[in-house]
């Protein structure tokens, strides 16, 4: 038997070396090819592995009495407990309770809840690829065996959240402020975790729109909250307010998938709770000064008090200069930091975040700089931690441990010459 030339298996390496970087005209299949492969394993999964029953009783419970037309909050009760989601979740899946016959038909909110994550993929695909991220990254995003349980195992309403999330940074690469701003609300009415990305979403809209652009952005995102709400607003104000947005809820230690290391005295304690709070304050701060506002070239200073004062605090001419620097890569890079951030001092994770984790950390390691192999080993990592349960100090200590070295990867990454910056000011979209 013929042994292969070893010229051969050097041009077969060296193909696979360059499709896999990007450098082949053959790296453009890669995506689709993933994505096909993904959507097999998605109806297998459904095929094969048995449904989980989590929370998807207690949602079709509490939008049972929702169409019954109960619209106070501290009423709205599941198997497992209040209504405690903004009132775009209850939209959401009273649609889903007329679908699926009043949610009896599981087999068919599964097959939706493939679509969405098959729909979310391919969003995510879009904005790597439209932030230039090589095709050798692209296998991490469909290799995850918790994020395809959490979508089409456990019908969470956080993957509604992601979707959103996702679509909204799609929309703000391509410069539709609008329609990235009402995408975003929409998403934080689904669920209050996506408020970990709004310092970010702040920053990106302040220099990409202009400050009168982003106050009418804000505005917009505000007005939908009023809007969807209004009828619980109605009955209850207080009840809604309190429950949809319940920032000191008290979360069981049992449940917890990152801090299960720090003992249960301690993860209770209110110390623990201020000492994650200022730091997650502290970092995010740090990054607002030395990262996201980097294309202002302007130090915070001078930007804090026309700001205060209601005014733009760039000159008009600033602001498109500004504004041309706001590229795919950074927009991407901004919001999905702003998002590990929030995740790393999060009080407690449950396996249902990952859902917002899964997607970001292969950006931010390879946005970092690190190998390849160091990139891999880490997601490797993450992906074990995040598939035990139920956690153990050694598995929650990895959750947090990874967590921290993929911010501080981020943090100590260098930032691209402002001449390379690539200039889309011809290409704006203001809307």
């Amino acid at each position: 038997m013929a042994t292969p030339r070893p010229g051969l298996a050097k041009s077969a390496v060296a193909l696979a070396l360059n499709i896999a970087n990007g450098r082949s005209g053959l790296s453009k299949l890669v995506p689709p090819c993933l994505f096909i492969l993904d959507a097999v394993l998605c109806a297998l999964i459904i095929w094969k592995i048995p449904y989980t029953e989590i929370d998807w009783k207690a949602y079709m419970e509490q939008v049972s009495q929702f169409v019954s037309g109960e619209y106070d909050y501290t009423v709205i009760k599941g198997g497992t407990g209040p209504l405690v989601y903004p009132a775009a979740h209850v939209y959401t899946y009273t649609a889903l309770y007329y679908l699926t016959d009043e949610g009896k038909d599981i087999l068919l909110a599964q097959k939706i809840f493939a679509v969405l994550y098959m729909a979310t993929l391919a969003l995510v695909m879009a904005c790597y690829w439209r932030a230039k991220v090589p095709p050798y990254v692209f296998p991490l995003l469909v290799l995850s065996k918790r994020l395809h349980s959490v979508f089409v195992l456990r019908c969470f309403n956080d993957c509604f959240a992601t979707f959103s999330l996702w679509l909204a940074i799609y929309l703000f690469q391509r410069r539709d402020w609008t329609a990235a701003s009402i995408v975003y609300s929409w998403g934080l009415g689904i669920k209050m975790s996506l408020l970990l990305v709004l310092p970010a979403i702040g920053v990106v809209l302040l220099l990409g729109r202009g400050f009168s652009g982003s106050l009418k952005c804000a505005m917009i995102m505000a007005n939908i909250q009023i809007a969807i709400a209004y009828p619980f607003l109605q009955e209850n104000a207080t009840g809604y307010a309190g429950k949809a947005f319940e920032l000191t809820r008290q979360f069981f230690f049992k449940w917890t998938v990152n801090w299960r290391f720090v003992g249960e005295e301690i993860f209770l304690s209110r110390p623990f709770s201020l000492a994650l709070l200022t730091m997650h304050a502290t970092v995010l701060a740090g990054f607002i000064i030395n990262k996201w506002l980097k294309p202002a070239q302007k130090p915070l200073s001078a930007m804090i008090m026309p700001i205060l004062q209601f005014s733009s605090p760039f000159s008009p001419q600033e602001e498109r200069v500004v504004a041309s620097r706001v590229t795919p890569e950074y927009v991407t890079t901004t919001i999905l930091s702003a998002n590990i951030i929030g995740l790393l001092f999060a009080r407690t994770l449950h396996y249902q975040f990952y859902s917002y984790l899964a997607w970001s950390t292969p950006y931010l390691l390879w946005r970092s700089g690190a190998h390849p192999v160091v990139q891999y080993g880490l997601w490797a990592l993450q992906e074990w931690a995040w598939n035990v349960f139920p956690s153990t100090p050694i598995s929650s200590c990895i959750v947090v441990g990874v967590l921290a070295t993929t911010v501080a990867f981020v943090a100590l990454q260098r930032d691209e010459p402002t001449a390379s910056l690539r200039d889309s000011a011809g290409k704006r979209k203001d809307t």
